[in-house]
Formats: structure tokens, C-alpha cells, sequence
């Protein structure tokens, strides 16, 4: 079974030599990495050249449409039996293919899904970023870090696959610049097929980010979740209104407790909540990552990501009001990685 590995890339000459080193050491040979290059201007192509001596590389150019229409481009071109998807700011273990083809030859699905997690020389602040996107209180497990979740498990891009007869069925990921995975999984799901959560195929995600990046992508990722519930209602679902319900909230009893003494001990109630998440938060993140610094920057991921998914979510729903119909609503573009 031959398993083909697409790439979206654009502009990440940088990061895609750790991936393509990463895959060069698998202890199972069985696959092909197709590089969909969606319209960069770097020496990426300079660098993928280095890797095709060792690994099965294959490279693709196109003007810059996206990361979805990368990934179409990826499966009308791929060999295998099976695509997966794998961003670039990810690494593999050794036995990531091993892992994988003994699933796809042991299990009943179509579709599958793993966890991402860190690595040991991960600067403190992705640390940090990793405990408030991977730990049950920061997403409620929905991004499949162990199987258990709060809402319903989407396989996400980062490191999720179909077998080919899926594509041929739904086709490939629509246009949308944040969130064109969920909604390919939420096709996956619509049209019958089996998807699974796999454990034990993670990858090592080093999200390219600092504060104001991390803030930026959560943000377009509240905006995000009106554009899906646009494409399909069952999207949107209470779970997700949770940050805005929080901080609004937050907020109106922080006014309110001014001219009304009863509101002032509901808002007592909410700082002391707030005072044992984050406690907890910390002590949990300290003793992960054995580190009371990723202990105390996972405090501040935590409420980044709280305050920007619901500001996004917010910001999304009400821009969707006056949008055109079918238009979708756009949060940061301009200098989004900066």
C-alpha cells in the first residue's frame, strides 16, 4: 500500500528542510511526499531538490490560490492509495509510516485523524502553545489529543487522511483560507464514511508563532467557525459560543457590579473561577513540561486564545449580517504572519 504524504507549502523554505529530514528516516519506505507549492517566491524548490536522492519527492507549482486548492493539487497528482495531509511546521517520529500502514491494514475506516504534540527543544512559549491547544481545558479534546471530546472529533490538516475512493466521492477541500479542513471532514462524515482518531500518529507541530501571530490565528479561527456554520449550521454548536459567552459575561458584570452590590459577589465568583482554571492550568502545564516558565505561559496562552476566539467569533457574526450571500467573512490577511 502506497501512502502519499501532500504538503501545502508557500514560502517555507525555512521549516520544510526539519520535515523532509524527518520523513527521510522512516523506518518503512512504503510512501511519497508530493510538495504542492502554492505560488512561493523563496528558494523552497532549492531545498526540496537536496531531499530527492533519499525519499520519494515529488513537487508541484501553482499560483497562489490557497492551502486547499494546494492539497486538491496534491491528490489529482498522487500515486497512493491512501493521502495524508501534513502541514510543514510538523516532524515526524521514525515510525510514523510503520505506525500508519499497520492501521490501514489492521482497521476498518476511510478516514483518519491524529494528535500533534511537542518536542523537548521546543522553546517555552510553543510549549505553552501546545498545552492550551492540545490539553482538554484549553480545547476540550476536540483536536483529538486523546480520543475524548467535548464535541464531535474533526480530523484536522495538520495530520489527518482519507483513502483515495473518499476524494474520488466528495472531491477535494473548498476555498476557504481558515477552516477548509473541517469542512472536509464534516463532508467525510456526510457522505457515510468511517473516520477514526489514531493515538499513536502524532506529529511534532512547531506552529510559527509568537504572541501576536498566536493571537491572529485564533482570532481567524472564531471568524472561521461563522464561515462553516454558513456552509452547514450543524458546524456551529453552543460549545463554540463558549469564549464569547465568557467574556461577555465577564464584562457585563465588571459594569454592572459598579451601581449593583448583589452583582459584585457574581463577579467575585468569576475572578475565583478564573483564579483555579488558571492555577490549575499552571500546575498541570508545569508538571507536562517540567517548567513553572511554560507553567506561567500557559496561563497567558490560555486567555489569549479564550479572549481572540471569542472576539473572532463575535467579530465574524456580526460582519456576516452585512456580507453578501455566500460571501465569506475574512479576519486578518494582511501581514497575517507577522
Amino acid at each position: 500500500m502506497i501512502i502519499s504524504i501532500i504538503v501545502p507549502v508557500y514560502n517555507r523554505a525555512d521549516e520544510i528542510h526539519e520535515f523532509l529530514a524527518s520523513f527521510s528516516k522512516q523506518t518503512k519506505q512504503n510512501f511519497e511526499i508530493l510538495i504542492a507549492d502554492d505560488g512561493s517566491t523563496d528558494n523552497l524548490k532549492e531545498v526540496i531538490e537536496k531531499y530527492k536522492n533519499d525519499i520519494e519527492l515529488r513537487y508541484f507549482y501553482q499560483q497562489n490560490k490557497g492551502p486547499g486548492a494546494a492539497r486538491n493539487l496534491g491528490m489529482e497528482k498522487a500515486n497512493g492509495d491512501v493521502f495524508a495531509f501534513i502541514d510543514s511546521d510538523c516532524t515526524v517520529p521514525e515510525n510514523y509510516i510503520e505506525n500508519l500502514d499497520k492501521h490501514l491494514n489492521e482497521g476498518d475506516f476511510d478516514a483518519f485523524g491524529g494528535p500533534d504534540t511537542y518536542k523537548e527543544d521546543f522553546s517555552p512559549f510553543l510549549k505553552a502553545v501546545n498545552y492550551s491547544m492540545t490539553s482538554f481545558i484549553g480545547t476540550g479534546g476536540t483536536r483529538g489529543t486523546t480520543g475524548k471530546t467535548i464535541a464531535k472529533y474533526y480530523p484536522r490538516s495538520f495530520n489527518m487522511g482519507i483513502k483515495r475512493k473518499v476524494f474520488q466521492k466528495i472531491g477535494g477541500m473548498n476555498e476557504l483560507r481558515h477552516g477548509q479542513d473541517m469542512d472536509f471532514s464534516n463532508r467525510i462524515y456526510k457522505a457515510g464514511f468511517k473516520v477514526k482518531f489514531l493515538p499513536d500518529i502524532f506529529v511534532y507541530h512547531k506552529r510559527r508563532t509568537s504572541i501576536k501571530r498566536f493571537f491572529k490565528q485564533i482570532f481567524n479561527w472564531g471568524v472561521t467557525r461563522i464561515n462553516l456554520a454558513k456552509i452547514d449550521k450543524d458546524m456551529l454548536k453552543p460549545i463554540h459560543c463558549l469564549p464569547t459567552f465568557v467574556i461577555l459575561i465577564f464584562f457585563l458584570t465588571l459594569i454592572f457590579s459598579f451601581w449593583f452590590h448583589s452583582i459584585r459577589y457574581l463577579f467575585l465568583f468569576e475572578i475565583i473561577l478564573i483564579i483555579f482554571i488558571v492555577g490549575f492550568a499552571f500546575v498541570q502545564s508545569a508538571l507536562k513540561y517540567k517548567s513553572g516558565l511554560v507553567g506561567l505561559l500557559s496561563i497567558l496562552t490560555l486567555l489569549i486564545q479564550v479572549v481572540a476566539y471569542g472576539l473572532g467569533l463575535s467579530y465574524g457574526f456580526i460582519k456576516s449580517i452585512f456580507t453578501k450571500k455566500g460571501v465569506f467573512v475574512t479576519g486578518f490577511t494582511k501581514k497575517y504572519y507577522k
